[in-house]
């Protein structure tokens, strides 16, 4: 009987260390998963800053070269009336 009762208790001992080691496991796999998604979002936070700064930098390259163009015509227009007919 005191062999049965020390082959139980092997038994139980080798299962706890098992399932121990197995919610370590899922611990560091939760933990592992909470790490790339933070990372994901740091990386999609940055693209997201870099492509509204993009835009920004488009609309304002837009308006110089809209504005530019505008301004010459104005001038060629200021310059024509004297011109002698």
């Amino acid at each position: 009987m005191a062999k049965l009762d020390e082959q139980r208790s092997a038994s139980r001992t080798k299962a706890e260390e098992l399932l121990n080691r197995r919610k370590k496991q899922e611990t560091e796999r939760l933990t592992n998963r909470e790490r790339d998604s933070r990372v994901m979002d740091e990386k999609i936070a940055r693209l997201r800053e870099l492509r509204l700064a993009k835009q920004v930098a488009d609309k304002e390259a837009a308006k110089q070269t809209s504005i530019a163009p505008r301004g010459r015509a104005v001038k060629k227009l200021t310059c024509s009336p004297s011109v002698p007919r």
